[in-house]
């Protein structure tokens, strides 16, 4: 039996919630939410970390900002641009690109197809090290 999706209610536009937006179009790269939480901290800006996990999740969820897990487990977020893409991201220096890929899209279909899928989604993160490292 499929699941049924609820739509999520939305937050209250909050000063902190408004501070967590601000700081994610600043930033260039994927970053946890400890991060971003410290470097919110560090601007003055009285948050918590529950907040910050909640508005990060919020706009994941909306579509706003993409999310990956790390390498330790944790999720990271970043604004990214529109459209579908993926990500190459550093195991060092969390450096990340992102590329389109015309041929996973087709793969991806070919295999749903032959399983028997519809409406299939993905995410991919490539993970290595850039070249400065």
């Amino acid at each position: 039996m499929p699941e049924s999706h609820a739509t999520a209610s939305p937050q209250r536009r909050t000063r902190q919630r408004a501070a967590v937006h601000a700081i994610m179009s600043d930033l260039d790269e994927f970053r946890t939410a400890q991060q971003i939480h410290d470097v919110l901290r560090g601007n003055g800006d009285r948050i918590g970390l529950t907040t910050v996990y909640r508005t990060l999740q919020s706009m994941a969820d909306a579509g706003e900002v993409d999310a990956l897990r790390t390498g330790d487990g944790e999720m990271a977020y970043r604004r990214c641009s529109t459209g579908h893409h993926h990500h190459l991201v550093c195991r060092v220096c969390g450096r990340t690109v992102e590329v389109t890929g015309p041929a996973v899209e087709r793969w991806a279909t070919r295999v749903a197809e032959e399983n028997g899928f519809r409406e299939v989604s993905h995410d991919l993160e490539i993970f290595g090290t850039c070249a400065e490292h």
